[in-house]
């Protein structure tokens, strides 16, 4: 009788054996991707990471195990039921495919300009669609943490990888992540209107009157970057200071524009001869042969952080903890880097390549988070009256 017993256990644990084999490698919704990555908490907790390429370098892929229980690293990956929702600006919706590439897992993106963005946010504040937010606006983001809306608390594996500048970055609630620091405003010229002798060579030059009229900028309450660079200038000189340095500009024909595509615009034409301009439309102006010089103040161009931000209430909690990770994988930043929609930014990890053209003694400068925070509806809203004067 015990032999019958012994056997008939046998042929059923072999039945399971057979059936977990079955299911490996799908990735349809409902389903188990065939790559796994595992991310520690703040507490210290968790397993290893995988690399954006799905080589067994740096752990994780399927197969091996995962923190040390003899689990497979499969077994432990959550199942996704429908796409990773990720509000992201219009830029680098690439992202979508690296991460499926790297994972397995569907991502859909909504795009749009930071204050579209925050908008919708703001919209569904009774019942968030999003899972992830990957944007520009630091501050803005880091300001929907104040009510609970963010997950805190917690450090992505991959955190390890930060450069100095940018652990400087992190917020004391660990609300969100830099993922990458770009010029919110170089210093850029017409060269067939000003040359190395005439040219503005800092920030302060540009209230010197004779480039009244002549300069241009895109709008903080619009542009995702251009609020970073106004913080800059308010956080550096204070309220006062900050104030009275944009009314001398204002009195001597400061143009704003909605966007940085705008400046661009006005740049091109003639509108503008000076502009602060985004470094990514400074490079394209300079490789589409526009006369334009670019300028990197010796004390810094202001910074745009780009960060990346989960919703507390996500029901894809797991999934989006990966993709944040997976923006701060060495590999991952430099695909976009090399394919995105705007590589020219400073990368937040350490061990990716910059573009060849952007300048290797480029310096930044960003606002501190926390007051960038508090001070953004003041100083949004005094620009907007400014602007409309």
């Amino acid at each position: 009788m015990k032999k019958i017993l012994a056997l008939g256990l046998c042929i059923c644990m072999t039945a399971a054996v057979s059936a977990c084999g079955s299911g490996q490698g799908k990735t349809a919704a409902g389903t188990v991707p065939a790559q796994a990555v595992v991310e520690k908490t703040a507490e210290g907790s968790g397993g290893e990471t995988g690399t954006p390429d799905g080589n067994a370098e740096g752990a994780g892929a399927a197969g091996e195990t995962g923190a040390g229980d003899g689990r497979s690293a499969e077994m432990d990956a959550p199942v996704q039921t429908e796409p990773l929702l990720v509000y992201l600006n219009d830029f680098d919706g690439v992202i979508g495919d690296l991460f499926k590439e790297a994972t397995g897992y569907d991502v859909e993106v909504v795009a749009g300009n930071g204050a579209e963005t925050m908008s919708r946010i703001e919209a569904e504040k009774s019942n968030p669609q999003w899972d992830v937010v990957w944007i520009d606006s630091m501050y803005d983001v880091y300001n929907l943490s104040g009510d609970g809306s963010l997950l805190t608390g917690w450090e992505p594996e991959n955190a390890a990888n930060l450069t100095e500048f940018s652990k400087g970055l992190v917020p004391d609630n660990r609300c969100c992540w830099p993922t990458d620091i770009h010029a919110a405003g170089v210093l850029v010229y017409r060269t067939d209107k000003y040359d190395q002798s005439s040219a503005p060579r800092t920030f302060a030059d540009l209230t010197d009157e004779a480039y009244a009229g002549q300069v241009g900028m895109a709008d903080p309450g619009v542009a995702a970057p251009a609020y970073p660079l106004a913080a800059y200038f308010f956080n550096r000189l204070g309220m006062d200071g900050g104030k009275a340095y944009f009314n001398q500009l204002f009195s001597q024909g400061l143009k704003v524009y909605p966007k940085n595509p705008q400046v661009v615009q006005a740049l091109a034409s003639g509108e503008v001869s000076i502009a602060l301009l985004q470094e990514t439309n400074a490079y394209d102006m300079v490789a589409g042969g526009e006369p334009i010089q670019i300028l990197w103040p010796e004390e810094g161009a202001p910074g745009s952080t780009r960060v990346a931000a989960i919703n507390a209430g996500s029901d894809q909690m797991e999934i989006a903890k990966l993709f944040v990770n997976f923006l701060l994988d060495p590999a991952t930043q430099q695909k976009l880097v090399d394919t995105g929609d705007e590589g020219y930014f400073e990368p937040s990890v350490n061990g990716v390549n910059r573009k060849a053209e952007r300048d290797e003694n480029a310096k930044m400068a960003v606002a501190d988070i926390e007051w960038g925070a508090k001070n953004e509806a003041e100083i949004k809203a005094w620009f907007a009256d400014m602007s409309a004067q």
